[in-house]
This record gives structure tokens, sequence and C-alpha cells, in this order.
């Protein structure tokens, strides 16, 4: 019952458009400066501390690994993309385009950040964008998705959506 209220009421669809807007607002504030700053992020300071740090080793050793092994020596290239992830997805949410899209890798940064042993904002982050995530298209209705998404299914599936898979979309509209 509250599925089909997340997926498919309008009314959810207004409060999701607030917790989509407020979520879009946290992650492109938290990306703007990394991405048009005056100084260049480099977030080699933050793998290094993750990589030292004894509860990551121990608690999440597959993680420790990739971030001494991959993402260290390939700092440049992990700062350039939380910088800009962070700004698109923040844009994503905000415009409700490919929305839980966005959401879904806002809430993969927000696991890769805890994994390396950062709490702040980032459990509550992880809620709301849940809540994004199990609404789906919903999610996005009061924005760009409103109009994205039909025109993607229509090019991308073209001859593979049934009948059954249009109905429920003019349903959800």
């Amino acid at each position: 019952m509250f599925m089909d209220f997340l997926r498919n009421n309008s009314i959810a669809a207004a409060i999701l458009t607030v917790v989509r807007v407020y979520l879009g607002w946290q992650w492109l504030t938290a990306g703007w400066d990394k991405a048009f700053g005056a100084e260049p992020f480099d977030a080699s300071g933050f793998i290094q501390g993750a990589i030292g740090s004894e509860e990551v080793a121990e608690g999440y050793p597959t993680y420790h690994a990739f971030l001494e092994n991959f993402a260290a020596p390939n700092a440049e290239l992990f700062s350039f993309m939380v910088a800009w992830g962070e700004v698109l997805v923040g844009l994503g949410l905000i415009v409700g385009v490919l929305t839980t899209a966005a959401a879904f890798f806002g809430v993969t940064m927000n696991f890769a950040f805890m994994f390396a042993g950062t709490v702040s904002s980032n459990p509550w982050l992880l809620l709301l964008s849940f809540f994004i995530l199990a609404a789906g298209y919903n999610a996005g209705k009061f924005g760009g998705d409103r109009w994205v998404i039909p025109y993607l299914r229509s090019k991308v599936f073209k001859g593979k959506i049934t009948p059954k898979d249009q109905q429920s979309d003019k349903s959800a509209a």
C-alpha cells in the first residue's frame, strides 16, 4: 500500500519533489566549490586518510584494497569524478531529470564516503534517497522526467515496450 502511494500518488509526487530538490541542493552545494572553486579539488588526502584508517582496513578490507590499489594511484581521476558527480547528481535531482539515476549515483557516493569512515550527513541523505529510488518515475513527475522519460522510452525501447507498459506510463502521468 505504501509503495503504491509512493509510486502512483500525485500528493506523494509533490512531497517527493520537495525532498528531491532538498537532496539536489545538498549535492550541488557540496560539489560546487570542488568543481568551480579557485583551488582545484584534490581527493588524495581523503583517500590516504581512509587507507590509513584501521577501522576501514578491518571493517571493509575489499574497499580498503580498492582505495589502496586503484583509487590512490588514480586520485586525480577520482577528484574529478567526485566534484562533477556531486554537481551532476545535484542538478539531476533539482530539475528532476533522470531522477532515479541521479539518486542512485548519490547513494553510491554516500556509501563510498561512509565505507571510507566518514559519517557527516550521509545517513540522512541516504534515507531520503531511498524514498526517491522506491518512488521511481513518480519522484520526477513534477520535473523534467515528465518529458524526458517518455521520450527516452520511445527512442531507446522502440518496439520493446508492451502495451501494458505504455498503459502504466499513462496512468503514472
